[in-house]
């Protein structure tokens, strides 16, 4: 993180695995799970938080480009910031077409999926694809928060799985 290393908590998620579970509260402070997108091939984006340079511009990416997915796929972003600071971000930002998630409470999804950042208590930057039976079809744990994911290889994955 800014050139300094950080301690990943969780493990590291592999192409081929079964995407483990979680638990994360929506906008409205609803709790979601894994489960509750079965059915739908899902690009899954965590980031530090919504309100940074980066992470801000990757959650404007993937919006736009979702608007080339078809309906069985949803783009979920997952951070530490607070369910009221991610609606007010959305709207602010004219943010659709993906589904913001709070890992605020219990970082169960930062320590499912290997990126709960232990020095500071955020998500570290990375990416995934689970396919339709939940099966990860894609990673990506970008290696300084600083950097972008790689949107084409990400987007590339998706249209993968809706095959």
């Amino acid at each position: 993180m800014f050139g300094k290393p950080v301690t990943l908590v969780g493990p590291k998620i592999e192409v081929g695995q079964q995407a483990p579970d979680f638990t994360v509260v929506d906008t409205g402070l609803q709790p979601k799970r894994l489960a509750d997108f079965k059915g739908h091939v899902l690009l899954i984006a965590s980031v530090p938080s919504l309100d940074t340079g980066v992470c801000s511009a990757e959650t404007r990416t993937f919006n736009e480009r979702a608007a080339s997915f078809g309906p069985d796929v949803r783009v979920l972003t997952i951070s530490m910031d607070l369910p009221f600071a991610q609606k007010r971000w959305c709207g602010a930002e004219g943010i659709e077409r993906v589904v913001t998630l709070s890992d605020h409470k219990e970082a169960a999804f930062g320590t499912a999926y290997g990126t709960l950042i232990k020095e500071h208590r955020l998500l570290a930057r990375a990416v995934f694809v689970v396919d339709r039976q939940g099966q990860v079809t894609y990673v990506e744990y970008v290696p300084e928060v600083t950097q972008h994911p790689d949107y084409d290889a990400a987007v590339a994955a998706v249209q993968q799985a809706t095959r």
